[in-house]
């Protein structure tokens, strides 16, 4: 079973917008649709991440995102009760993917926005070369001597700026899974170098990728690509990127995986999977792609850094709520932004 695909389109706010509050099942909003979502604490990089009695880390949102605009947008046009559901996806913070050209620079735009707003950046580092094994978000850096280039532009442009930073999602996976268009020991060579090179960055929290309970079901199979990948030199893994598993699945599935690793922790994208898997899988042709803009699907619980759990240091929102898989079920090509998707994501939300 594949993974769903995942945005790789690079930022498209202006900073020093107005920041709202973030309240318990809602948001306020600013008169120009400008707005930031905080979560209850301390402030950036404050407290322990984790288990019980950890302090809640405030996490930037992208005031410009996609899903703010639309809000805006409709509510111009009086559609008010739609721009209050898209406000559950613009209010949440959301990963920042960074991919291609001019990585420095869109780092270092995220970070400091974040910085100078009291509060840590999301990122994904997305350009490893055969990049998706060449389906829907195929690409990456051409050469391995590129993809080095652009991991030191990268970290060069945190700084000593707080980010987590999820390290090239479904590329360990996709080598066990049987990807026959990469080099399994260069993938991971080059996976160590981006985890290493990343890591050296003072308040940078790296987590590389290690696809999701459904794509390689025993967790074992991942623990020797993950060490060969440079998981020991990293804050821990990412589970369920772009994917729609349960938050109990995922738990379970890394709490198993962290046992086989000595107690490395992780971190769970939780943007889409408040109904959990799509299971229809009784039509042929696309219909089949569980991972694909599954219809029915809703947003999942918001992201926090206090989970009650010892070694789960944050639920995340990595994959960005209303960006497409790739062009199955009549979507857009991926990372492209789709409103009916996301209106059904929040709408089938629970409260």
């Amino acid at each position: 079973m594949r993974r769903s695909l995942r945005s790789t389109t690079l930022p498209r706010w202006l900073p020093g917008a107005c920041v709202v509050v973030l309240l318990v099942g809602g948001c306020s909003v600013g008169a120009l649709g400008e707005r930031s979502a905080r979560l209850p604490g301390t402030g950036a990089g404050a407290g322990e991440r984790g288990g019980e009695g950890a302090v809640f880390e405030l996490l930037w949102v992208d005031p410009r995102s996609r899903a703010a605009r639309q809000a805006v947008e409709w509510r111009a046009v009086g559609r008010d009760a739609d721009a209050a559901l898209m406000d559950r996806i613009a209010s949440r913070p959301q990963a920042e993917w960074v991919t291609g050209a001019s990585p420095r620079t869109a780092v270092q735009a995220v970070t400091m926005a974040a910085a100078r707003a009291g509060r840590t950046a999301v990122l994904v580092a997305y350009d490893i070369p055969g990049r998706d094994c060449g389906q829907y978000s195929g690409g990456g850096a051409l050469t391995a001597p590129n993809y080095r280039a652009w991991v030191d532009e990268f970290a060069g442009g945190l700084g000593d700026r707080g980010a987590y930073v999820i390290v090239e999602p479904d590329a360990v996976a996709q080598v066990v899974a049987g990807c026959a268009q990469v080099v399994a020991a260069d993938r991971y060579e080059l996976l160590a170098y981006a985890v290493e090179r990343i890591k050296r960055q003072p308040n940078a929290r790296v987590y590389l990728d290690a696809g999701n309970s459904g794509w390689i079901p025993e967790p074992t199979r991942l623990v020797e690509a993950l060490r060969a990948a440079g998981v020991g030199q990293a804050d821990g893994f990412a589970l369920n990127v772009s994917n729609f598993r349960t938050d109990a699945d995922s738990q379970a599935y890394g709490d198993a995986l962290s046992k086989a690793l000595g107690g490395t922790h992780y971190v769970v994208d939780t943007s889409r999977n408040g109904n959990g898997p799509y299971t229809d899988t009784s039509v042929s042709g696309t219909d089949a792609e569980s991972w694909c803009n599954p219809p029915g699907r809703a947003l999942g619980t918001p992201p926090t850094t206090v989970t009650g759990h010892p070694r789960l240091d944050a639920r995340l929102w990595i994959k960005r709520p209303g960006e497409s898989d790739g062009t199955c079920r009549g979507g857009p090509a991926p990372g492209q932004w789709w409103p009916l998707y996301a209106l059904e994501l929040a709408r089938n939300a629970r409260p």
